[in-house]
């Protein structure tokens, strides 16, 4: 199994002392937990897309591309990337440049976004925001692979032709689809054979286990080998302790606090207290024991690979975050990692073939899609 912490940049202030910090200090603790999550050897960091309050994560590009330069050996993802508003050309532009500034570590987790006010922001209704996104990934997928593109598009000038530069380095960078409870989203990952991302985060089990479902059928409809499906999963939250009874203690502020402003802001309340947020959500909260057979119990619904865990301390203090990531780290992570395999694909970064003759780094590596089935899903 492959972790990953990820970041939405929410910036409201701290559930439990009421302070909300500096934009600046805010994006300096993104950078800050981005390296140690390299430190404490996850396999990745992702930074999300909003372009609404509460969230400063309007530029992943610009945020990812400072990391990509502090860190060495952590891949990058998006989490996800809302082409439902983008124009691909750009946002293909703006990736295929991040790809060659971290060496071929970069991972794009896709989806339609989500709220009203980033739809309204860009013009985007609910009736097209689907069709928008399954075009926008069409023409970017085609971009990553091929030199020239022609296509017939409806919510952008088409193309005739076109060459879009820099070309990549990854031949081609690994798309996941970021996925709720949509149908839609779960449809295009099959279609393409590209793998699932479950959002996980909301809901008791039982809508995403139906989706992961559904996607597993879709993929069998489409043609793909079983065997090459690759599912991640997020958590709804993380605080390993101990024991039970010191990680609820140290997580109950916290669980307090955000229930209450769920509460305040009319956002809908689908766990009342502590103690069934730990039971029936996604939220590992609780000894290692503990927390290593939950995320059993939802591999045995989703057969998900890869997870997700907040990066962010979310109320808890620097320290108490920490010390729960180290021993995530030191006492969950290695027996995860040896009871459920890895995704059935490479995940190292891609190296240059210095024997190319075509002067683009990656065009004539083993990660094109010619010769590779490393990042072939």
């Amino acid at each position: 199994m492959r972790f990953l912490a990820i970041t939405l940049i929410a910036h409201r202030p701290d559930p439990a002392t009421g302070v909300l910090k500096p934009t600046h200090d805010r994006f300096r603790e993104v950078l800050d937990n981005a390296l140690l999550a390299e430190e404490l050897g996850f396999d990745g960091f992702g930074v999300g897309e909003r372009h609404e309050r509460p969230f400063i994560s309007s530029s992943p590009t610009v945020v990812l591309s400072h990391i990509a330069a502090l860190t060495r050996r952590i891949r990058l993802f998006t989490a996800v990337t809302t082409l439902s508003l983008l124009d691909p050309v750009r946002a293909y532009e703006d990736y295929a440049t991040l790809d060659h500034l971290s060496g071929g570590r970069l991972e794009l987790i896709i989806g339609k976004g989500n709220g009203s006010a980033q739809r309204d922001l860009f013009h985007v209704t609910p009736e097209d925001q689907w069709d928008r996104n399954a075009e926008s990934y069409e023409v970017f997928r085609r971009l990553w692979r091929q030199d020239k593109v022609t296509a017939d598009t409806r919510f952008r000038p088409p193309l005739t032709d076109a060459e879009v530069w820099p070309r990549p380095y990854q031949r081609p960078v690994r798309v996941w689809h970021g996925s709720a409870t949509s149908e839609e989203s779960v449809e295009l990952a099959a279609r393409h054979g590209d793998p699932l991302f479950s959002a996980n985060v909301t809901h008791p089990i039982e809508p995403y286990a139906a989706l992961i479902r559904h996607y597993r059928e879709r993929w069998e409809h489409h043609g793909h080998d079983p065997a090459r499906i690759a599912v991640g999963a997020g958590t709804a939250g993380l605080y390993v302790a101990r024991t039970s009874q010191e990680a609820l203690a140290a997580y109950r502020p916290v669980f307090e606090s955000n229930l209450a402003f769920q509460r305040r802001t009319g956002l809908p309340v689908v766990f009342e207290t502590l103690e069934d947020f730990a039971d029936r959500s996604s939220a590992l909260i609780g000894s290692p024991e503990q927390v290593i057979d939950k995320v059993h119990r939802y591999h045995e619904r989703f057969g998900h690979t890869v997870l997700h865990l907040h990066a962010d301390a979310g109320g808890l203090s620097d320290t108490a975050h920490r010390d729960s990531l180290e021993l995530f780290r030191s006492a969950v992570a290695p027996v995860l990692r040896a009871d459920i395999p890895d995704p059935p694909f490479a995940w190292e970064p891609v190296r240059p073939d210095t024997t190319g003759t075509s002067g683009t780094p990656g065009s004539a590596t083993p990660d094109s899609p010619d010769t590779s089935e490393a990042l072939r899903v």
